[in-house]
This record gives structure tokens, C-alpha cells and sequence, in this order.
């Protein structure tokens, strides 16, 4: 029986890159965008509120980082029938909103990255891009 198991973890050189992509495509797209990047815990490593970013989307593109890396999948793809029950579950902390995705690295989620104050869709984008430009 196995006791430990190797873990790959996101260090603050990666973390602070994914921002700087994300604010790069955020700026080519046009649309100031708040940037959130957790690690696997969940734990804040890096953030930016670009300027002209909506100010409540400060939470909402942490939330989007922390339900991508804790369901190793993107926010907005959960079942209507559930977000209200995991939201309450989680204290709020999981949302269906779109703009969350999990970063995975060899097969193993090691964080999310989180984006908020455009569309659903152009967060998503965003948050796509910025992985895309560090992980390839």
C-alpha cells in the first residue's frame, strides 16, 4: 500500500506568468479583466485587477480559479440542478459562472486560473490563451 504519492505543484514564477499572459490577451481582445491563479489547495498565488476592471469581479475571477482546480474541470460546466447546492455547500466559494479553468500538468491538476469582467466567453478565452502561452 502506497502511503505518499508525488505531487507537481505550481510555483510563483509559473503563477505570475499566467497573469502576465492573461493581461496581455486581455489587453489585445480590449477588455481590462480581473486575473486570479490558485494552486491546487486552492490557495491565492498571483492576482491583478487590470485597470478599468469591474471591481466586483474581483471575487468572482478567484471563485472561477478555485472551482476549476478544485473540480479539475472549467467553471461553467457544471449541471443547473447542482451550482446552487455546491455554491451553498462551499460557502459560496464554487460558481457556474464561465472564466475558470483547471491547469494541468502531466495528467495532474496543479491549480486554475480564474477571469472576470467580460463575457463568459472572453474569459474563458482569455484564461485559455494564458495556459495555451505558458504550457503550450
Amino acid at each position: 500500500m502506497a502511503l505518499t504519492r508525488p505531487a507537481l505543484k505550481l510555483t510563483q514564477e509559473a503563477a505570475l506568468a499566467l497573469v502576465q499572459a492573461a493581461a496581455e490577451a486581455s489587453t489585445a481582445m480590449g477588455v481590462p479583466q480581473c486575473i486570479a491563479v490558485v494552486d491546487e489547495g486552492c490557495n491565492l498565488l498571483a492576482f491583478l485587477r487590470m485597470d478599468g476592471a469591474r471591481v466586483l469581479s474581483i471575487d468572482s475571477a478567484r471563485r472561477k480559479a478555485e472551482t476549476a482546480a478544485a473540480m479539475g474541470k472549467p467553471s461553467g460546466s457544471m449541471h443547473a440542478e447542482v451550482e446552487i447546492k455546491l455554491a451553498i455547500a462551499s460557502d459560496g466559494r464554487m460558481t457556474n459562472l464561465k472564466g475558470g479553468l483547471p491547469i494541468i500538468v502531466e495528467g495532474q491538476v496543479v491549480g486554475g486560473i480564474g477571469i472576470g469582467s467580460g463575457t463568459g466567453d472572453q474569459d474563458r478565452e482569455i484564461a485559455a490563451a494564458a495556459i495555451s502561452r505558458v504550457f503550450g
